[in-house]
């Protein structure tokens, strides 16, 4: 297992020198200020690398860009309207030019609109510091009440409704603001948050993309763009919907093991892989991730590890600690070297399977540091080591 990092690019308050003392060896990013459907030049990937390859007093790193996360997937062609097929050519137009760099494994998603959904994104903690967190109430309350979509509550189960309604009694104005706030930041790359009615707009444009719509729009996507990559020797890998269910009526199709099956059988491609997130499939108690992890394992190209701790059966969840929360780490790590055991016996180039720890809890310093949501710096520290621990005692004790 390759332990990387995810980085912002320069403007990330967590430099490159903080992820080398962090133990990362190699880097996560993506050229965030590029618009969807737009090509990525070789001069913008060519200045990334650059910044990726030096420290902040201009000497070497020592680590190179080895993971896209994300080469974005524009709106227009999840939907498959407006100027799809000029953004899925500027999209293999892009492969090409990270191969051209150098560059082998790229992480996407297919999600509509948000790139993740939370209601709080500095819960309190028991021991002082603050994690992120979905409370299913509060965003039925947002959906309900503050959004005002007109179906939502046709598409809320009873009893979150009634939760719903008490708890939007209950807010002052000024936790009405901040809970919308928080609900338009999951856009791609940290990118500003939209306005309410930015939001709705976005939404509008899914009124007639149901999920089997959606499923053929990614097959069809996938149908285009695999083969460029297979040709380039790349590999692509679909990151899961966060959370793993269906939201703001909006459709959701890479959420459970028979989604991932599906995908992956659409076009039968060693490039085209799945990135396996322990922390958003971990929201739904009924995916199993160390089963998933056995099933997958051969198109699994790329590793999100992080835990959640499921707080009701409503849907809520906070991000816990790596080794805390409902997923059993060691038995997902097990089976991650059990793959890779797998891949060195058949000879495969990517035996090493590139990992981060993903998000982090804001502790010590972290705490008022102004991270990306979600980014610590110490809380992946501390998240990274846990997690080379747990590698490091399934090596020696010959687990796998």
């Amino acid at each position: 297992m390759r332990a990387t990092w995810r980085w912002f690019g320069p403007v990330d308050v967590v430099s490159i020198d903080w992820m080398i003392q962090a133990g990362a060896r190699g880097v996560v990013t993506a050229l965030h200020h590029i618009p969807p459907g737009t090509v990525w030049s070789a001069a913008e990937i060519a200045r990334r690398q650059h910044d990726v390859a030096h420290k902040s007093d201009g000497s070497p790193s020592g680590l190179k860009w080895e993971v896209v996360e994300s080469l974005p997937v524009s709106e227009d062609i999840k939907t498959a309207t407006g100027d799809w097929r000029a953004h899925i050519e500027a999209w293999k137009a892009s492969l090409v030019a990270l191969a051209d760099a150098g560059l082998r494994v790229v992480c996407y998603n297919f999600m509509p609109v948000l790139d993740w959904t939370r209601t709080d994104l500095g819960y309190r903690l028991s021991h002082g510091g603050t994690a992120m967190r979905f409370d299913a109430a509060d965003f039925a309350a947002f959906d309900m009440y503050v959004l005002n979509r007109p179906a939502a509550k046709e598409d809320t189960p009873e009893p979150l409704q009634e939760a719903a309604t008490r708890r939007f009694a209950d807010m002052t104005q000024a936790d009405r603001d901040r809970l919308a706030r928080n609900l338009v930041k999951g856009l791609p790359g940290g990118q500003p948050g939209m306005t309410l009615e930015e939001m709705r707009g976005h939404l509008s444009r899914y009124d007639a993309v149901p999920d089997a719509q959606l499923r053929r729009n990614l097959a069809n996507f996938l149908a285009e763009v695999v083969p460029t990559a297979e040709r380039l020797g790349m590999r692509l890998c679909c990151h899961p919907d966060d959370p793993p269910w269906p939201l703001l009526g909006l459709p959701r199709v890479v959420s459970t093991l028979a989604d991932y099956t599906q995908l992956t059988d659409a076009v039968d491609s060693p490039a085209n892989g799945v990135t396996l997130c322990s922390g958003s499939l971990g929201a739904r108690g009924d995916n199993d991730l160390v089963q998933m992890m056995r099933e997958l394992g051969p198109k699994v190209h790329f590793l999100h590890l992080r835990n959640v701790t499921r707080e009701d059966k409503l849907g809520s969840f906070h991000e816990a600690e790596h080794l805390g929360g409902d997923t059993d780490m060691p038995a997902l790590v097990a089976a991650v070297l059990a793959e890779e055991a797998r891949r060195r016996a058949e000879g495969r180039e990517d035996a090493a399977i590139p990992f981060r720890p993903d998000h982090g809890q804001d502790i010590l310093d972290d705490l008022g540091r102004g991270t990306q949501p979600g980014y610590p710096a110490i809380g992946r520290l501390k998240g990274l080591a846990e997690l080379n621990g747990v590698i490091a005692g399934l090596e020696a004790s010959n687990h796998v």
